[in-house]
């Protein structure tokens, strides 16, 4: 009896290699493709966007036979491409359309534009006036701040007013000559504040600290109209001795509340309106 010999079977175990290598190839594909679409050419699109004009502009039959009255594009607007890294305008809510090259479209309305230009107004004026009054603001006699709504100049009564007094000395008018020359050339509105110390004032004309300070707000109002600033952007404002910046309890506490304020705002701000219903008649 003769033994057949057990015909030996091979197993491969290297099959994951052709799945791995389909896998390497696909995916090899996969980024050539990506790479290829991200590059722009602009010859290829200049091409493409020269098509377009001539196909839109070249006239079909149609138009050719038409009679000469009728207008098919009475405004002969012409269709023009926006090339990459130009700017598009449109009127749609007044905004400003910049394409990048990159494909971002950033949008900038026109609120947002006078926001920025509302700051930088606000910006120049106080370097104007910080550098009108440098030695002034060393001596601590007038002081310069912001917020994101308003400008304050801030300046000592002493340099201003007499004691008891609404009158603009000599040295105050001055100073509101440098200031009216510097806000005549915006827009923006201006609020002049009047402070004063916690003593009582004697006075037939002032019978209190509100109607001084407000008394000397008006003055500075009305000063700074004659030098060419706009009646319409001015107001005067009278706070007396209720808004102070230091203890009354000292020298030196209520000659730092003694003071005027020069409000300049950033925008105006519209007064709520009060709407007149009509009378109903009966029929």
């Amino acid at each position: 009896m003769v033994r057949r010999r057990r015909q030996e079977i091979h197993v491969n175990h290297e099959r994951w290699l052709v799945s791995y290598a389909d896998f390497i190839t696909l995916l090899f594909a996969f980024f050539v493709v990506m790479y290829s679409i991200s590059q722009i050419n602009d010859s290829k699109y200049r091409v493409l966007s020269d098509t377009f004009i001539e196909a839109f502009n070249q006239p079909n039959d149609s138009q050719t036979n038409a009679e000469p009255t009728e207008e098919l594009n009475p405004s002969n607007d012409v269709i023009t491409p926006i090339e990459m890294g130009k700017t598009a305008q449109t009127t749609a809510n007044e905004k400003d359309v910049v394409i990048s090259n990159d494909g971002d479209i950033p949008v900038i309305n026109s609120s947002e534009a006078a926001e920025v230009k509302t700051t930088d107004e606000l910006s120049q004026i106080s370097d104007l006036v910080t550098e009108k009054f440098s030695q002034l603001i060393d001596d601590q006699l007038i002081q310069v701040s912001s917020n994101e709504l308003w400008l304050q100049i801030e300046l000592k009564d002493s340099i201003l007013f007499e004691s008891g007094s609404a009158e603009t000395s000599v040295q105050a008018q001055r100073i509101f000559d440098e200031i009216a020359g510097i806000l005549k050339n915006y827009s923006n509105p201006v609020q002049v504040e009047g402070f004063t110390d916690n003593i009582p004032i004697n006075s037939t004309r002032y019978p209190t600290n509100w109607e001084l300070s407000t008394a000397r707000a008006s003055a500075i109002v009305k000063y700074m109209v004659t030098k060419g600033v706009a009646p319409e952007r001015l107001s005067a404002v009278g706070y007396g001795e209720y808004q102070p910046v230091a203890p009354n309890d000292s020298e030196t506490g209520r000659a730092q509340n003694r003071r005027v304020a020069i409000m300049i705002a950033k925008r105006k701000m519209d007064r709520p309106g009060v709407k007149v219903q009509a009378p109903v008649t009966s029929p």
